[in-house]
């Protein structure tokens, strides 16, 4: 007996089952049948979603695009780039007779007991009065600097060359200016080359021209117009083994910190200087943390506005829903009449409206898709493309079908079939 009440509920919960699946497939084939009969308003109802889903696809395009020209121009710069400088304090704070600079043998400390330093510079910093032709005499800054310091500022050589241990070794007077000095003085980079300028009388042979990797606007040590002697010979001028700053670069960018950090407790503990002298580093981990920032919030804000272009489309899908359903209301009566419920109205319509914004995502998603690609294949620049932001397009197209179809399909779903069956 027992045996046989199990064996009828199994029999029922499979027939159940079975008009369960075909109640499903003729609702989806209910919802394409009614877009086949308005394909118009099918298309305009789905076009808000379209225009809402290519939105993010691009908008996480630009982002992604953004943040690698971001990070290439800090690269550039050099993301292993370690600037130590003085910053005050020691002897001078006291008696205001002298400062207590770094020194070259500071660099030296540094290199020797800090073994992630792969190269470094320190910088000599002068201000002189350059002649520049017919009488004119402008003050240039000249700068005293090792031959690594090229490799450790990323510096483009336009023309002729950099000067190298030999020059530094044989205190040569050769010099190496950028390229507005080169233009202003002998009209280009090119003739530039070969020509002398005199310092303090002294004559200097121009070997190369040269220019920072990417624009910094002014942020570095480099003027507009520079002229980058060998530091041996540059410290003659001075007199003195003192520079304010000095350049490292760092073989491991994931070591940068660290490094930093060790730079400036070598210096503080050599010896060579007040205990109460202040030294400072700046990285470029700074500046990288606040270009994501940045990139992450412009992001941010342009998602918004594609979330609220998803929203619009969603409205839109909506207001037409419920224009469908006053439509259709016969048609309700009709199938509640025949024994539909109130849940398979409510799936019909709900299935419907998600149909719709799921079509307006997958056209959204190609198109979204396809523009950053023929960028990739029409020009040079490599525009990354995520597959991941497809997917968040479509899933939020959905959603928004299910949150915008859900007013509409209630409202079906609870029409009265007496009054439905009356209505004209």
């Amino acid at each position: 007996m027992a045996s046989e009440r199990t064996r009828r509920i199994s029999f029922e919960k499979t027939i159940a089952s079975a008009r369960q699946t075909i109640m499903l497939s003729e609702i989806a084939k209910l919802a394409i049948d009614s877009f086949r009969s308005s394909k118009v308003r099918f298309v305009l109802t789905a076009l808000g979603m379209v225009i809402g889903t290519a939105s993010v696809i691009l908008v996480v395009a630009i982002s992604a695009t953004g943040r690698q020209y971001i990070l290439s121009e800090i690269q550039g710069i050099g993301t292993n780039l370690v600037e130590l400088e003085y910053a005050g304090g020691g002897s001078g704070a006291v008696t205001n007779i002298q400062s207590d600079f770094l020194t070259f043998d500071d660099e030296r400390s540094i290199d020797e007991q800090v073994p992630s330093v792969a190269a470094s510079s320190v910088v000599l910093e002068m201000h002189e009065n350059i002649s520049i032709g017919g009488g004119v005499v402008r003050e240039v800054l000249v700068l005293g600097v090792e031959p690594p310091y090229r490799q450790v500022r990323n510096l483009v050589t336009l023309a002729g060359r950099y000067f190298d241990e030999e020059d530094e070794a044989a205190h040569g007077k050769v010099a190496v200016v950028t390229e507005p000095f080169a233009r202003a003085m002998f009209g280009s980079p090119g003739e530039a080359i070969g020509r002398t300028f005199q310092i303090r009388g002294i004559p200097f042979t121009i070997i190369g021209t040269s220019r920072e990797r990417v624009e910094t606007f002014g942020e570095t040590e480099i003027a507009n117009q520079t002229i980058l002697i060998p530091y041996s010979v540059g410290r003659y001028f001075t007199g003195t083994d003192n520079v304010k700053e000095m350049y490292f670069s760092i073989r491991d960018q994931n070591d940068v910190e660290d490094a930093a950090k060790q730079i400036v407790s070598v210096v503080q503990t050599d010896g060579r200087h007040q205990p109460t002298s202040v030294y400072q580093t700046q990285t470029m981990t700074a500046l990288i943390t606040l270009a994501g920032q940045v990139v992450n919030a412009l992001t941010a804000m342009l998602l918004l506005v594609s979330g609220v272009t998803l929203a619009v489309g969603g409205v839109g899908i909506m207001n037409i829903m419920l224009a469908t359903v006053r439509a259709r209301t016969r048609e309700i009566g009709i199938r509640k009449a025949l024994g539909a419920t109130r849940r398979e109205i409510k799936l019909q319509f709900l299935l419907e409206a998600v149909f719709v914004s799921l079509f307006g995502g997958l056209i959204g998603a190609a198109i979204g898709l396809a523009i950053p690609f023929s960028v990739r294949f029409l020009t040079s620049y490599r525009v990354p493309v995520s597959g991941w932001s497809a997917v968040i397009g479509l899933v939020a197209s959905a959603s928004v079908g299910v949150i915008f179809g859900t007013l509409p399909a209630n409202r079906a779903a609870a029409m009265d079939p007496i009054d439905s069956l009356r209505y004209e």
